[in-house]
């Protein structure tokens, strides 16, 4: 989740003003860029334990990357993030490290990033016997186990996450994903991109299902991580139906952040108050009767916009989130599939139909039942690896118009090399972990943690 961001005291009157906060992410498509976001679980070496915050964990590992040449964000005095350019190093409640990148102008530069990212963390771990591994869900601690982040905000989530799903306190802290936020020209163009996007996102859920194992056992699922987000909370997460209606835009997106989606918390004076489940639109409009929480202002909304957690989330771009964490081929794979069908206009307009062929509500319908199953989920008459099959040939054709080129004269086509083993048939990430723990590892899974190390 987001490190704290600067503060706008600026007065909210309207939900225009709100919508034309939004658009200002609308840019010429030569000036799009790719920024991926992905998080991983650190490890003892010695007994396989989950670091806690200190001593000895994950603050020495942020103090380490800092030396680096990164800022550190503070909270209450605690480092719980770094920054540098437009990338920053954030926690999740659980420790979970989290990149968020900087920008940059291919899928080349994007594998640079990670490989350089994977040095620092080695580098500040490796002294204090840690390691990091990206899966999409803990493969072994229970929710107990999981130490908590000295964040203000958690706290507030941590209270309020039971009361609306039974499963909000582990997507905060046995889950794991990787991400990437795409660029938009236009609100007409948002719209198309949202609506293409979120309805595959269940099949890069498939695609990207890394998370068979709970608590040292098989869960019964490819994707943990995708059953998590169907029980977190339904006012925030998920395909909401308002993206589909007609006129959706910025302005009505707004509206259904402040009428529809419940407020966590505002910052003030560098501490959270706690809002959590009250009305944005009530807060907007002075009527909380909560006099430390003061005037709604741009800089709570731009908070606020921090707390939705669709499958593809609007802000001033838009973040594609159906993906269990992984290898690192696959973590660039999952930047590769959307770079390719969002960024070249034939291959969004191929995408588009093929999601027009269906209404919006039965992709909705595929998205709990992927989590088991994942490719071999049915589809029409077949299964889901075959609408994963034309969102690759999609994604490809949009790479290949795209020719950008590495020093080896390599495109951007080569980084969907994984997936197109996947859709030829080839297991999933799960699917290779089952077959390991059910062979060569005997039913130890403490073997995963080395294995799946960055």
């Amino acid at each position: 989740m987001s490190n704290p961001g600067e503060a706008d005291s600026t007065p909210i009157t309207s939900i225009r003003q709100l919508a034309d906060y939004i658009a200002v992410g609308c840019k010429p498509s030569e000036r799009f860029t790719i920024g991926t976001e992905h998080e991983k679980f650190g490890f003892r070496h010695s007994d396989f334990a989950t670091p806690p915050y200190a001593p000895d964990g994950i603050r020495a590992v942020l103090e380490g990357i800092a030396a680096t040449g990164w800022e550190q964000i503070l909270d209450n005095g605690n480092p719980i993030g770094l920054k540098r350019d437009s990338a920053s190093v954030s926690l999740e409640p659980a420790g979970q490290l989290e990149l968020s990148g900087g920008l940059v102008g291919d899928l080349h530069e994007t594998r640079a990033e990670f490989e350089a990212h994977f040095e620092d963390v080695r580098r500040a771990a490796e002294p204090l016997g840690l390691g990091f591994a990206p899966l999409g869900f803990h493969p072994r601690n229970t929710r107990a186990q999981m130490p908590w982040m000295p964040k203000g905000r958690y706290a507030i989530m941590r209270r309020y996450m039971p009361l609306v799903g039974s499963l909000g306190l582990d997507m905060m802290t046995r889950t794991c994903t990787v991400q990437v936020n795409l660029d938009y020209a236009s609100e007409a163009e948002m719209v198309k991109k949202l609506r293409t996007s979120i309805a595959l996102q269940p099949v890069a859920t498939a695609l990207f299902a890394n998370s068979p194992f709970t608590e040292g056992k098989p869960n019964g699922y490819l994707s943990y991580r995708g059953h998590v987000w169907t029980d977190t909370d339904p006012h925030r997460s998920g395909i909401p139906a308002v993206f589909f209606e007609d006129g959706f835009g910025f302005e009505r997106y707004a509206a259904w952040l402040v009428d529809e989606v419940p407020m966590y918390f505002v910052s003030r004076d560098g501490r959270y108050v706690d809002l959590a489940g009250q009305s944005f639109r009530r807060f907007m409009q002075g009527q909380l009767g909560n006099q430390e929480a003061g005037t709604a202002t741009m800089g709570d909304f731009a908070d606020h916009m921090t707390t939705v957690f669709t499958d593809v989330r609007l802000k001033r771009f838009l973040e594609m989130r159906g993906a269990d964490a992984g290898s690192l081929d696959m973590m660039v794979a999952q930047s590769a599939l959307w770079v390719g069908i969002l960024y070249d206009d034939a291959a969004l307009e191929a995408a588009s139909a093929l999601v027009r062929r269906h209404h919006w509500t039965a992709f909705a319908a595929l998205r709990p039942l992927v989590p088991r199953q994942a490719l071999d989920t049915p589809w029409a008459n077949g299964t889901v690896r075959d609408l994963a099959r034309d969102m690759v040939a999609i994604a490809r054709d949009g790479l290949r118009a795209r020719a950008r080129r590495d020093a080896q004269g390599r495109d951007e086509t080569v980084h969907l090399a994984p997936l197109e083993e996947l859709v030829a048939g080839g297991p999933t990430q799960a699917e290779r972990w089952l077959s390991r723990f059910n062979g060569e590892w005997g039913g130890d899974i403490t073997r995963i943690f080395a294995e799946a190390a960055i």
